[in-house]
């Protein structure tokens, strides 16, 4: 299964937010991908370096494609963290939720 997000955190897919992708992304029994919407390959992402070498900014679109018996609760997960802006993601990471 694929989806299209807008990444919304102010550093795209750099850093922090790449960091909390990855670790999300890891959660679940599900081989998820990723790239720009725009037609680069997947990379794994379960890989920080992978990940932030995508050069993702914020406001591009990604495609994110799962396969695995948690695909769609991976891809839920990782569409509301792509959503969501980084200063809302670190509160609640600071509050444990």
């Amino acid at each position: 299964m694929e989806r299209t997000v807008t990444v919304v955190p102010e550093d795209g897919l750099h850093a922090r937010p790449a960091a909390k992708f990855v670790e999300t992304a890891t959660e679940f029994d599900a081989d998820v991908r990723v790239a720009p919407a725009d037609g680069d390959d997947p990379v794994d992402a379960a890989s920080m370096l992978a990940v932030t070498s995508l050069g993702v900014a914020s406001g591009e679109d990604v495609r994110l494609i799962a396969e695995g018996d948690d695909a769609e609760a991976a891809l839920d997960d990782l569409e509301e963290l792509l959503a969501t802006p980084e200063t809302e993601s670190a509160a609640e990471s600071s509050s444990g939720t």
